[in-house]
């Protein structure tokens, strides 16, 4: 029996192994999943540029302050690049000979090229006088605007010049109109999309913010009215802390916020600080429960379509005529578990290579995390769930597929399967926030759940004993629902016509 068993897993592991499409549709998952992690990234890169213009009716004229406000991060790029000697010619280098001697003296660490400057554990930005932010602010702002342009495209990645061109009512044309002009020749200007927005800052913004407007025909893209919105909050603050005469000391401790440092405690009892690769080993379960579920999903199908089609073309009649319906059920099981391991094998493959490039690709980003894709805890528990979890849904679905003479009866019939593997995908991310908790312990002992359950409570971890316990019921369900798919099969795999009543189907559960 186990001979001829081995001999139909080894059919379709082969009949699968030497089709291209397999081996194209293994290459694509991993594809597409880089895709959809860096095709944000990428697309960014392709923004265009959007070009806004201010109305300044503020009776303090704030408007320039709160551009320079917005600004602070190009200054603060343009200053790291003096401080790093990355002006060999140009305006740049003479404006880093000018302000040589008032540059704040930081020993830079050796880094990868594009990586910024590291100063110290608390702050990981150089501290520039006002005076240098104040010239490097000029410097940029009276750039001849071919130089402008070329220096901010040469540092994209640095400045948000890249991302907001402010527009000037003097370089508009409309200086020297009054506001309400001002307001209705900007508006033809969006709306002729020459520009992509405008602001107006209000008359009294130590009193009120009712008249503070932004217009703009683009009602998705908020990221140029939450930017200069952040700027503007800043200036108005400074403006009425200052009309109000509190000083600055006591406005700085109000203006405060509470931020709770992150520790974690050590096998020790010792505390120590959150890392990023600690945060992603408390998330990666969620991947990896994703990844399971497809895959388990994706081998179930595989064997659910296998069986169904040779039915209906009667090649399962001509391999009865050699077998048992035993043996060639268990050897179909076999052998496709034996490709979704290759698949699984491949996935894994991928990801390490992928853990390895990584750091050689991105260089000067903080990838400590990738390396929870390597961890053998849940590379292990990751195969082994996968193994147990197929076999209980593959003894559900080939017994389902048995008694099904096409596909379309199967969908019909499958569809309690599918909503029940809903559930993990539904709960992943409650499991992943309270792995020890009493939901997630529940579903831990419900058999069908059990793989994607243990698998996302992974980062908790669970005790031992629960792996021990959902481990011997895992084993003991894909038990009985092999002997009941037996049961199934062994009848079914020969009936044509209408599939059976559910009556009919318990019935032959109920013999021995």
């Amino acid at each position: 029996m186990a001979n001829k068993t081995l001999l139909v897993a080894q059919r379709e592991l082969l009949e699968n192994l030497r089709t291209k499409t397999f081996w194209i549709g293994i290459l694509a998952f991993p594809i597409l999943i880089s895709i959809s992690m860096g095709a944000g990234w990428v697309l960014n890169k392709f923004k265009e540029q959007q070009k806004y213009a201010v109305v300044d009716l503020s009776e303090q004229a704030i408007g320039p302050r709160i551009e320079r406000q917005a600004r602070s991060g190009d200054i603060q790029a343009i200053g790291r690049l003096l401080l790093e000697n990355k002006a060999p010619h140009g305006p740049l280098a003479e404006l880093q000979r000018e302000l040589a001697p008032q540059l704040p003296k930081v020993e830079l660490a050796p880094q990868a090229p594009d990586a910024q400057p590291k100063v110290d554990s608390q702050n990981q930005e150089p501290q520039f006088p006002a005076e240098v932010q104040e010239r490097i602010a000029q410097w940029f702002q009276n750039l001849p605007a071919t130089e402008a342009e070329e220096f901010v495209r040469s540092q994209s990645s640095h400045l948000s010049a890249a991302k907001y061109r402010y527009a000037s009512l003097d370089s508009l044309g409309l200086a020297d109109l009054t506001p309400e002009e001002q307001e209705k020749k900007l508006s033809e200007l969006v709306n002729n999309k020459q520009l992509f927005a405008y602001f107006v800052v209000g008359k009294a913004p130590d009193r009120t913010l009712d008249d503070f407007r932004y217009v703009s025909n683009n009602f998705t893209d908020n990221d140029l009215r939450s930017w200069y919105g952040t700027a503007a909050t800043e200036v108005v603050q400074n403006l009425r802390i200052k009309t109000e005469n509190i000083p600055t000391a006591v406005a700085k401790r109000l203006r405060e916020k509470v931020s709770f440092k992150e520790k974690k405690v050590t096998v020790t009892g010792e505390t120590e600080d959150v890392k990023l690769a600690d945060k992603a080993g408390g998330f990666a379960p969620m991947a990896f429960v994703y990844l399971l579920w497809i895959a388990v999903f994706t081998a179930a199908q595989m064997l659910l379509t296998n069986t169904v089609e040779e039915k209906s073309n009667r090649i399962i009649e001509v391999l009865l005529s050699s077998v048992s319906p035993l043996e060639l059920m268990s050897g179909k099981i076999w052998g496709i578990a034996a490709t979704g391991l290759t698949i699984i094998g491949s996935w894994v493959a991928f990801a390490l290579i992928g853990v390895w490039l990584a750091p050689k690709l991105l260089v000067g980003m903080d990838l400590s995390w990738t390396a929870v894709i390597g961890d053998p805890l849940y590379l292990i528990s990751f195969v082994v769930y996968f193994f147990f979890g197929y076999l209980l849904y593959a003894a559900i679905l080939v017994g389902l597929g048995s008694v099904c003479n096409s596909l379309k009866e199967a969908q019909n019939l499958l569809q309690p399967v599918f909503i029940l593997l809903i559930v993990p995908l539904v709960s992943m991310m409650f499991i992943v926030q309270e792995p020890n908790g009493t939901v997630a312990k529940v579903l831990s002992y419900v058999p069908l759940f059990t793989p994607f359950t243990m698998m996302n409570r992974a980062g908790g971890p669970p005790e031992i004993y629960e792996y021990v316990i959902t481990g011997i019921l895992l084993i003991v369900s894909v038990l009985i629902a092999f002997k009941a798919a037996g049961k199934v099969f062994r009848v079914g795999v020969l009936m044509t016509g209408n599939p059976p009543k559910l009556r009919e189907i318990l019935s032959w559960l109920r013999e021995k």
